[in-house]
């Protein structure tokens, strides 16, 4: 009975728009995606993350969804549930902070590097070529690569801040989309997409396709190496270098 405890966890809103037996009734049909997200985002993630915390970020997302929900715009409740769960399990996850300081210079060093040889050369770095400038062996700058990828997770929220460009009181994506009939977010909704759109299109083919498939199809690293014929592991490389690649970019965005 997880869900009725959850149901009247927020004390109800003045926002909603179901009375309380509909509303308890939404959260618990919709509970299934609670699980189903969290069982997918879990797969992404390191394993000290307890999958509980996950389940209970998600529920406070789906009660968040169906205390917001306007059945008058035209939008599917699922579709929004499914939105808000992600958003609210991606919130819990950034406030845990995994980098190590130790991890966070690895990851610095390696987009010095980067930038380094891109400067230079004009066009993307090959692996070779960055683990020359970081003055280490191919094999661990991959190893490196692989333990960057267990506590990565690109999200949007890291690139969105307030008018005054404050890290510290930035607001999350999906809370600065209030309104789909406000003209000027509509606006900065799309240019943030064209950059990202931008931003992707300088990643290799193969980067592109991990990026694709882990992101937007939600397949996990051992079904997209299946589909490219690479081991998890080389998928695992791949995606945290599209990652910091990414980052590099869209860090570019946020200085303008």
């Amino acid at each position: 009975m997880m869900t009725t405890k959850f149901a009247y966890a927020s004390g109800g809103n003045d926002q909603c728009h179901f009375d309380e037996k509909e509303r308890e009734a939404l959260i618990v049909k919709y509970a299934p995606l609670v699980k189903r997200i969290a069982g997918r985002m879990a797969m992404r993630i390191p394993s000290s993350v307890l999958f509980d915390e996950l389940l209970s970020a998600g529920c406070l997302g789906l009660i968040n969804a169906v205390d917001r929900f306007d059945p008058d715009r035209d939008v599917n409740l699922k579709t929004y549930a499914e939105y808000r769960i992600k958003g609210a399990i991606l919130d819990e996850l950034r406030r845990m902070d995994w980098y190590s300081r130790s991890m966070r210079k690895k990851m610095q060093r390696i987009e010095k590097a980067l930038v380094a040889v891109e400067g230079r050369t004009q066009r993307p770095a090959e692996a070779q070529e960055i683990a020359e400038e970081l003055g280490i062996a191919l094999e661990d700058y991959f190893n490196t690569l692989s333990d960057i990828h267990r506590v990565s997770l690109l999200s949007l929220d890291e690139f969105i801040k307030d008018e005054a460009n404050d890290a510290v009181s930035k607001k999350s994506f999906q809370e600065s989309i209030r309104s789909a009939d406000d003209p000027s977010e509509n606006v900065g909704r799309e240019e943030l997409k064209r950059v990202i759109a931008q931003a992707i299109k300088t990643l290799s083919e193969k980067e592109q396709i991990v990026i694709s498939l882990y992101y937007y199809d939600e397949l996990t690293l051992k079904e997209i190496g299946h589909v490219l014929s690479l081991t998890e592991s080389r998928i695992c490389q791949i995606h945290a270098m599209a990652v910091i690649k990414l980052k590099i970019r869209l860090k570019k965005y946020c200085a303008i």
